[in-house]
């Protein structure tokens, strides 16, 4: 099962690079992203004809990020902006435009709806039980984690090739071309991860920061989020999921680089189980799907 993932883990990362430029080379358009994994979608689709700059660097946070002023200043060459439907967007992208307005706004997410989600339970499917929520009901929000799920990306993907191929329709045909093939790759990752998703018997997962929603609507399953509201669990929340956990069968964590572990740590510790480190701006976003889907499936995540 494994053979496939790894041929799409390589063949994507043979596409694609994940290092920033310091400006547009000599013929090649120069256009910006709001995260890490778009950089990948985007360089997929465009291969050596464009040159990106990703505005919320690997290690940073898209919910307290800020433009450096060098990054607005660079935004001055650029051919266009791909938004994703980050949070910070909706306070800069007003600044952003005005900072070149020869510079095309391509909403990446477009066609996309995005699930609102209660805070403190993020679920597919099914409602968690309310003893493990506490009884508690937080205000929903918009999930704005839609390049988590390969079947959305397919969506994200169309959208910046029609882009570029408005912008550069001197190689709109290679910009298809480029599409068809990412678009077949995808198809394989969503057909691998359900095959082992359904082998495994996998149904409900635990994670620290409720970011795989749109992963668990794609492949049928039930996200539990540790984190409630946006802070670290109570004690008697804690006991709760450790509860819920031991019911379930449930032995994996998942918790982010970017977060605290420790509550993540607890419950493990109490289910005689681990934490899994998997980050959705990984810089090998293929590589994250095969991550987060061998542990669900009981398989070693190395």
């Amino acid at each position: 099962m494994k053979a496939l993932f790894v041929c799409v883990v390589l063949l994507v990362a043979l596409a694609v690079s994940c290092g920033d430029s310091p400006g547009p080379s000599p013929g090649k358009l120069s256009v910006f992203v709001s995260i890490v994994p778009q950089k990948q979608f985007v360089e997929r689709i465009a291969g050596d004809l464009v040159d990106v700059t990703v505005m919320v660097e690997a290690g940073s946070d898209p919910h307290t990020y800020e433009p450096r002023p060098a990054q607005m200043a660079a935004l001055q060459g650029a051919s266009a902006y791909f938004t994703i439907g980050l949070p910070f967007e909706d306070v800069w992208m007003e600044r952003i435009a005005s900072s070149n307005r020869e510079m095309r706004i391509v909403d990446s997410a477009a066609g996309i709806t995005r699930v609102m989600r209660e805070e403190g339970h993020e679920h597919a499917h099914e409602s968690v039980p309310d003893e493990v929520h506490g009884h508690e009901h937080h205000e929903g929000a918009l999930d704005p984690h839609i390049w988590l799920a390969p079947g959305l990306v397919k969506i994200q993907a169309g959208n910046i090739c029609q882009a570029l191929a408005e912008i550069d329709p001197g190689n709109a045909e290679r910009y298809r071309a480029n599409l068809e093939a990412f678009t077949i790759e995808l198809d394989l990752l969503s057909a691998e991860t359900h095959s082992i998703l359904d082998q495994s018997g996998a149904t409900k997962f635990l994670v620290f920061h409720p970011a795989w929603g749109y992963f668990a609507d794609e492949f049928g399953l039930q996200m539990i989020s540790v984190e409630r509201g946006g802070q670290e669990p109570s004690p008697s929340e804690l006991a709760e999921l450790i509860g819920f956990a031991r019911e379930n069968g449930i032995t994996v964590v998942f918790a982010q680089p970017e977060f605290s572990t420790d509550a993540a740590g607890v419950i493990a510790r109490e289910i005689g189980g681990s934490v899994v480190l998997v980050s959705p701006l990984s810089e090998d976003w293929a590589g994250s799907m095969r991550q987060i889907t061998e542990a669900l499936a009981g398989e070693p995540v190395e």
